[in-house]
């Protein structure tokens, strides 16, 4: 129970924090990244949201339930501008394999 209340706190953490700046960033990955900066500081401890994070993980394809579903309802509008939405796919996609290859390869050099 402690672990779901230490996700939230920094997910809310982020959506305050975000709503305070603008919102040029979303709340959500800035909540990621105050857990993780906690994570990694020691101030929470993995074992505290392991089980909760375990959990979110086996399930994950449950939280691409809504996305399709509005995807499917926005079909009028994506049927409109579907080369604009592929091609924004690719983009993102591409940026998050080479942001991933790149953290990746900096934990495994620090790791060493």
């Amino acid at each position: 129970m402690y672990g779901i209340f230490i996700i939230f706190l920094f997910y809310y953490l982020g959506i305050l924090i975000s709503s305070l700046t603008g919102e040029f960033i979303p709340g959500s990955v800035i909540g990621m990244v105050l857990l993780f900066l906690a994570l990694a500081s020691g101030l929470v401890k993995a074992n505290q949201v392991k089980t909760v994070a375990e959990f979110i993980t086996k399930n994950m394809a449950l939280y691409f339930v809504p996305v399709g579903v509005g995807m499917m309802v926005s079909l009028h509008f994506l049927s409109q501008s579907w080369p604009l939405f592929v091609l924004a796919s690719l983009v993102s996609m591409i940026l998050v394999m080479i942001s991933t290859g790149g953290v990746f390869q900096i934990l495994e050099r620090w790791k060493k």
